[in-house]
């Protein structure tokens, strides 16, 4: 293999690292199907299970046409050397112990740059990633997909016992990415998924700048993805060692976007974010019925000749009773193909309560847009109400396309 067919990287700020700087494959050297990077740190308790697991899925599926890479930032737990051991029990295993460079995203580049797979992967090395989802991503590679994500956010994937508060930061993070990155992370369901394969010629002679752990957005913001699948998995619960996600991980999501968004690389993919037109259009039909509906609770709510009470308070149980209208109504028409493949009034209402939470952060803005028209400006308070709700209408519609009827069994 031509070392001009591995990807460029930079790991630092300021220096490019190229793969030159790293030792050439020997010419005898036989290219491989698949290269899966694990990337360790303190996992000297998961590291030997995960190998074993791997290996004897791999074997039946592509025996000999595979390797393992374990890329171990020189763990104080000494994972790495664990690691070497087992590389006299497993001969496809290779393992990197990187003494001056830390970060999962960056391990895992380096991991590919000694790659010899015509398809790259990576999975956690803690186990949460069900090892077995593997076969379903090769399997999507093979059916012409570029980059195949194992995604929590379709049919067949969900998370088993996060709690309610990391529920939400993830949720709200992916939220954000939409906003700053919408023709990135539009593009697949769970963009925070640090599980996925990619074909090499994808991202070949691609620079690239990881920050943090998410290196799937540096895949979709500066790699030549055309075709994207995605396969349903459970994020399982650690059973060994401790996690590593703190808030620091949240910032450098957040850093990361930003830089994404500034250098202008969103214009490299060549698929192109095309609105639904027809949908939008139902969707604002029945946005327009909840006007109505909005308009007529919140008179007889807040006006001084009817109850009388105060704004806010009429504006959130106006709001609230538009809310379930419009629900149903896309639910049944709007969304109506999505919601047939989700039967059963649980997903419904699993759905129900996904349009409220997206909703929510629409009526906090309206309601923030009601009181400055009102208050500050002296507007009429119904043409104040009207311009408020037509000012969320779009992250409505957007926000619910892309997470609002994706409904996980879990």
């Amino acid at each position: 293999m031509a070392l001009s067919d591995l990807i460029i990287v930079l790991c630092e700020p300021d220096e490019h690292y190229l793969v030159s700087d790293l030792p050439p494959l020997k010419e005898d050297s036989v290219t491989l199907l698949f290269s899966l990077v694990i990337p360790t740190y303190n996992e000297i308790q998961n590291i030997e299970k995960i190998v074993e697991i791997l290996t004897t899925i791999l074997d039946s599926f592509i025996p000999n046409s595979y390797e393992l890479i374990i890329v171990d930032d020189d763990s104080p737990d000494r994972t790495w050397e664990v690691a070497q051991h087992l590389m006299l029990y497993y001969p496809q295993l290779r393992v990197m112990r990187r003494e001056r460079e830390r970060g999962l995203s960056s391990a895992v580049v380096r991991g590919w740059q000694a790659a010899r797979g015509e398809i790259l992967g990576v999975i956690d090395g803690d186990l949460q990633h069900p090892p077995e989802t593997l076969i379903k991503l090769l399997k999507e590679i093979d059916n012409g997909a570029d980059l195949a994500v194992a995604s929590r956010h379709i049919e067949d994937g969900g998370v088993s016992n996060w709690s309610l508060m990391r529920r939400v930061l993830s949720r709200g993070a992916q939220l954000l990415g939409l906003l700053i990155l919408p023709d990135v992370l539009g593009r697949v369901s769970d963009p925070m998924s640090g599980y996925f394969l990619v074909r090499r010629s994808a991202i070949a002679n691609c620079y690239m700048n990881p920050t943090g752990y998410k290196i799937l957005l540096e895949v979709l913001g500066r790699g030549n993805v055309h075709q994207v699948a995605e396969v349903g998995y459970v994020f399982q619960e650690r059973q060994e060692g401790e996690s590593k996600v703190t808030w620091k991980q949240y910032v450098e999501y957040i850093t990361h976007l930003l830089r994404l968004r500034s250098r202008g690389r969103i214009g490299r993919l060549q698929r192109r974010f095309q609105p639904p037109i027809t949908r939008f259009l139902r969707f604002a039909l029945v946005g327009l019925s909840g006007v109505f509906v909005d308009m007529f609770v919140f008179y007889l709510l807040s006006d001084p000749t009817k109850l009388g009470w105060g704004l806010t308070r009429s504006k959130a149980i106006a709001a609230e009773i538009a809310i379930i209208n419009n629900f149903l109504w896309n639910d049944l028409w709007t969304f109506g193909d999505l919601s047939r493949k989700q039967r059963g009034w649980q997903q419904r209402f699993k759905r129900f309560i996904k349009f409220n939470i997206i909703c929510l952060a629409g009526l906090v803005l309206n309601i923030l847009i009601l009181n400055l028209l009102f208050n500050v400006f002296g507007l009429n308070r119904y043409l104040a109400n009207l311009i408020a709700i037509a000012a969320v209408t779009v992250w409505n519609f957007w926000v619910n396309l892309k997470l609002g009827w994706r409904v996980t069994e879990i």
